[in-house]
């Protein structure tokens, strides 16, 4: 089968979507840990214990962060992180089986996450759709992230109207100098697939002027 000829702006979205990987990687302990500590304090405000169970919850969370080593590994095994084995669970065991703790909402994110690093998009969309939206200020940055994990898959699909739309979506979500001009930079990018140079010029614009110091800033203004 003939490799598919990229164009130039494809190949730059291509590329992009490392930005975006590292990133997770990089800080996903420091987003699950902070976002699962304020699901426990609201379970207890709100009396959650009563209709789940905290054994289940301490479950959930541990087969989380089981699958999160693999997955923040080095040279991570993502059909590992995702599916498991005999030694351990991966995340969709934790999201098929606690669906309705913040372990397993979370774990949704990781398996779309996953699957989209292993060309299943199809897969990667049933699980991001299943993700629901959580509150609080690590919260933000981990809703960001799931914008822009649909937005990945839309680029994927080559349905970048959609893409466009949610790269600007998740660049609103978590007002940051990082996330922010990183889903910024890749809508650009989008609308030049697009055809829209104007557009493009003008969110480039936006992150010279607004995230300056960012690696973003560097990369938008080669081109403008």
């Amino acid at each position: 089968m003939a490799k598919e000829v990229l164009t130039p702006e494809e190949q730059m979205l291509q590329n992009a979507h490392v930005q975006t990987e590292n990133f997770f990687e990089k800080h996903s302990k420091m987003v699950v840990t902070a976002i699962v500590v304020i699901f426990a304090l609201a379970a207890a405000i709100f009396g959650y214990k009563k209709l789940v169970s905290e054994p289940r919850l301490n479950k959930a969370q541990e087969m989380l962060y089981q699958a999160q080593y693999r997955f923040e590994q080095q040279n991570a095994d993502f059909a590992l992180a995702l599916n498991g084995d005999e030694t351990a669970p991966g995340f969709a065991e934790v999201a098929d089986e606690y669906a309705n703790t913040p372990a397993g909402n979370l774990a949704n994110l990781y398996a779309a996450a996953c699957n989209l690093r292993l060309g299943d998009f199809d897969a990667a969309q049933k699980y991001i759709d299943k993700y629901s939206a959580v509150d609080g200020i690590p919260g933000d940055v981990v809703n960001a992230m799931a914008a822009g994990i649909k937005a990945e898959i839309a680029v994927e699909k080559k349905d970048y109207a959609k893409a466009a739309t949610l790269f600007e979506q998740a660049a609103k979500l978590s007002e940051n100098d990082f996330t922010t001009p990183m889903y910024l930079r890749k809508a650009a990018l989008v609308y030049k697939q697009l055809g829209q140079e104007e557009k493009a010029n003008e969110i480039y614009k936006t992150i010279k002027e607004s995230y300056s110091s960012s690696y973003d800033a560097r990369e938008a203004e080669k081109n403008l």
